[in-house]
C-alpha cells in the first residue's frame, strides 16, 4: 500500500495540477474569442493539463474511496455528496476540453462556411471547461479541508 506521506504529495499534486488546468483553460477561451484566431499551443496545453489532473485523480481515487469516503459520507455527508459531483463535473471539464481541442485542430478540414461556427463552438467549449474547473477546484479545496489523507 502507499505510505501516507506519498498519498497526500500525490493528492496535493493533483490538487495544484488542477489550479494550473483551470488557469490553462481560461487562456484558449479568451484568445479565440476573436473570429478566426488560431492558438494550437494554448489548446494543446490546457487539454494535456486538464487530462493529467484528471488522470492522477483517478489514480488516488480507489485509495481514497477505501480510506476515506465513508468517513466523509457518515460524519460530513453534504460534503461527501458534493465530492461526489466534483467527480462528474471533472469528466465534464475534461470532455470539454477535448472537445474544444479537436474541434481546433480539425477545423482546416472543414468548408469554409463552417468554420465561424465551429470556431465559435471551440471557444465555447473551452469557456465550459474553465467555468466547470473552477467549480471543481472550488469544491476540492472544501472536501480537503474536511478531510485528507
Amino acid at each position: 500500500m502507499i505510505a501516507d506521506t506519498l498519498l497526500r504529495a500525490l493528492e496535493r499534486s493533483h490538487g495544484h495540477l488542477g489550479v494550473l488546468a483551470t488557469a490553462a483553460l481560461l487562456h484558449p477561451a479568451l484568445l479565440l474569442r476573436r473570429a478566426k484566431r488560431r492558438a494550437p499551443l494554448s489548446v494543446a496545453l490546457a487539454s494535456l493539463l486538464v487530462s493529467l489532473a484528471a488522470f492522477l485523480g483517478a489514480y488516488i481515487y480507489p485509495i481514497y474511496r477505501s480510506r476515506l469516503k465513508q468517513e466523509i459520507f457518515i460524519n460530513t455527508p453534504t460534503i461527501g455528496w458534493m465530492f461526489e459531483r466534483k467527480e462528474h463535473l471533472a469528466v465534464g471539464a475534461v470532455a470539454f476540453a477535448w472537445i474544444g481541442c479537436v474541434l481546433h485542430f480539425t477545423l482546416p478540414s472543414f468548408d469554409a462556411k463552417h468554420h465561424e461556427a465551429l470556431h465559435t463552438l471551440t471557444q465555447r467549449s473551452f469557456a465550459v471547461a474553465f467555468v466547470l474547473s473552477l467549480v471543481v477546484g472550488m469544491i476540492g479545496v472544501l472536501v480537503a479541508s474536511v478531510k485528507s489523507f
